[in-house]
């Protein structure tokens, strides 16, 4: 009688929707969850169904560990009367929720069809060419990863890229050069439009829902500008 073959089903480790990598938290320490808990009751108490909350605790664990872990499924899960398998499912639909460690500030290159012909791929080659990394990957120290991103909604300054979910504007593969050197080396530059960039867990609790308390954050977000209404304008002269 020949011997049983054991067959694993699931993504292998090395792939990027693996949730559940070596090393990753499976539980929080007890201070941990209790703060974790208490900042989730904020946010459930908002909603007339707690499992409504599942997107703004997701950001909540993710400001906790940099990503979607084990244990930040398991809380949840926990919070939400909801299942692993249920967590799961909504934090690999999303692809704002990150499936390994992320580092201190997320580089996304637009890289969509206008972003793209405007120099988006060329962007994203040179600053992984530069960095030393491939598409997804982080510094060695920590400071930046940097992911293609399929659209970042602002074809009217492309190519874009974002760093934290703030957008820069009308890039160049020199312009994005020095702004992942500025990154790493501590000097976080301004937004184009936005409030002022801060970490990535830091970005993740404000995404949760908490206030942004930083003196004229709010008002920093700004507006589009010319590029913006260009359409709109060409529109009302054609129609005229």
């Amino acid at each position: 009688m020949s011997e049983p073959v054991f067959l694993e089903f699931g993504a292998r480790p090395q792939e990027k929707v693996q949730l559940y990598r070596p090393g990753a938290p499976t539980a929080y320490p007890a201070a941990v969850a209790e703060r974790l808990a208490a900042d989730a009751a904020q946010l459930i108490v908002r909603y007339p169904e707690k499992r409504s909350a599942l997107l703004p605790l997701l950001h909540l664990v993710q400001s906790e560990d940099g990503y979607i872990t084990p244990a930040g499924i398991e809380f949840c899960a926990a919070a939400l009367d909801l299942t692993a398998a249920e967590v799961v499912s909504v934090a690999t639909f999303y692809s704002m929720y990150r499936r390994g460690p992320t580092g201190e500030y997320l580089v996304g290159v637009c890289t969509t069809t206008l972003c793209a012909v405007l120099g988006g791929d060329a962007i994203l080659s040179s600053l992984c060419e530069h960095l030393g990394i491939d598409p997804g990957g982080t510094t060695p120290d920590g400071r930046v990863t940097v992911e293609r991103i399929e659209c970042n909604a602002a074809c009217d300054y492309a190519p874009v890229v974002m760093v934290n979910w703030e957008f820069f504007d009308d890039q160049t593969v020199a312009s994005a050069r020095d702004l992942v050197d500025a990154l790493r080396s501590g000097r976080p530059p301004s937004p184009t439009r936005g409030a002022p960039l801060v970490s990535f867990r830091e970005t993740a609790r404000l995404l949760a829902g908490f206030d942004d308390v930083r003196p004229g954050a709010v008002s920093a977000s700004g507006a589009g500008g010319a590029p913006t209404m260009a359409g709109l304008q060409a529109v009302r002269e054609a129609e005229s």
